[in-house]
């Protein structure tokens, strides 16, 4: 499989490491790439995967919690340019989804679509019309929907980029918006350590294994690095592992705790992630066009 420079550049992107480590690993991976990033941490040329980082699309992530409390709602809807997203038609667009959201029992967004707003259009029809007068495609992307809850909920929005949503076992107002911050700044995957596949764990462990014994030292030594290693690991991919943003002498699940509290579920969106934009080269765009 030949390597290309896109393939060579995302590697260089994630792993933070050289260009000619990146084209080697690939051309001994065969050009597939999670493959060369776990064979380059194992060799300890890769600190870690950066995937999580790339965002690329535009949009804007609606949020809206009901007045009891038990339900919470929140919505990405994607544009072309960032131009769009700062229109009062598209926020206004993004508000009325956002509300029919709270009060509807749709499940996906294929029947999203058909959802009608408060101005009696559907949400496709509302869609396509906003489409028209934008001159830019619209994508209703993704929602999450937490309802009539037994406990309590709470919400964080940050700048319209960055939302989360939380479930607790009790009300607690304070508590809630101080997890749900935190997860918006520090992403956690799980909430606890149990909840992480053994396959997740197992892979880790490989990757610690063959750093650790490059290392030459004891085998029971090894042992305990690669188990340090595991905990720190869960640690940080945890919700309830991580220190809490607002006093790292503590873990969340430590803060919970003093609470008596504990966190059920959460969701966690970032506009565009998972999505990549295309790249154009308008020079060589230009250029196509004037020898055309």
């Amino acid at each position: 499989m030949s390597i290309t420079a896109t393939m060579v550049k995302e590697l260089r992107e994630r792993t933070g490491s050289g260009m000619m480590d990146c084209k080697r690993n690939l051309k001994e991976a065969n050009g597939d790439i999670e493959l060369a990033i776990e064979n380059m941490r194992k060799a300890g040329l890769a600190k870690a995967d950066k995937k999580a980082g790339r965002v690329a699309a535009e949009g804007m992530i609606g949020l809206k919690s009901s007045d009891d409390g038990k339900t919470v709602v929140m919505l990405e809807v994607n544009s072309e340019t960032d131009f769009v997203i700062k229109s009062e038609d598209f926020k206004a667009f993004v508000n009325s989804i956002t509300n029919a959201l709270l009060d509807s029992s749709v499940e996906n967004t294929g029947q999203l679509a058909e959802v009608v707003l408060a101005n009696g259009e559907s949400v496709d029809a509302a869609r396509r019309a906003l489409v028209a007068k934008v001159g830019e495609n619209i994508s209703v992307r993704r929602f999450m929907k937490y309802s009539n809850v037994n406990g309590g909920t709470a919400c964080y929005l940050h700048h319209g980029k960055i939302a989360t949503i939380v479930e607790l076992t009790k009300s607690d107002v304070e508590l809630g918006k101080d997890v749900a911050m935190h997860i918006a700044a520090s992403n956690p995957a799980y909430v606890s350590a149990d909840q992480v596949d053994e396959a997740t764990i197992q892979k880790e462990k490989d990757i610690f294994t063959a750093q650790a014994l490059k290392s030459g030292k004891k085998p029971e030594i090894v042992e305990k690095m690669i188990s340090g290693r595991i905990k720190k690991f869960l640690a940080e991919i945890t919700l309830q592992g991580q220190a809490f943003i607002k006093d790292d002498k503590m873990t969340v699940l430590q803060l919970t705790q003093s609470k008596d509290n504990s966190v059920v579920r959460f969701n966690r969106f970032e506009v565009g992630e998972g999505i990549e934009k295309e790249e154009v080269d308008f020079a060589k765009e230009v250029m196509e066009q004037a020898n055309s």
